[in-house]
């Protein structure tokens, strides 16, 4: 069974830098085959791919988040982090974590999801 869990503030400032970590088991994020996602959903908006990291170490990002969004990874507690920069109130979503499975593309675990708000 694997499960991924987010975590980090519920509240950003304006400007600041939103830090949320995936802690994942039952699987190791650098095993081939898988690739380690961001999505996030805004109230009243559809989810959104932010990017993602394979097992290989490879990160790739949405077009309208690159400049802003780094995703990194500690395989010693199985974790990745998605860093964004220079939040602003449009930031504010329910940020989730995934596994893609690279071969057919599918989400196969998804974490529950965390609120976080981008208010001053």
């Amino acid at each position: 069974q694997v499960q991924l869990q987010e975590s980090g503030p519920d509240l950003v400032k304006p400007s600041q830098t939103l830090s949320l970590t995936c802690t994942v088991s039952g699987e190791s994020i650098t095993a081939n085959g898988y690739s380690w996602t961001w999505i996030r959903q805004a109230p009243g908006k559809g989810l959104e791919w932010m990017g993602a990291i394979a097992y290989s170490g490879s990160t790739y990002y949405s077009p309208s988040l690159e400049s802003r969004a780094s995703i990194s990874r500690d395989s010693s507690k199985n974790q990745f982090t998605l860093q964004l920069n220079s939040v602003t109130p449009e930031d504010t979503a329910v940020y989730y974590c995934a596994r893609r499975v690279i071969t057919n593309s599918n989400y196969d675990y998804w974490g529950q999801g965390t609120q976080v708000t981008v208010s001053s």
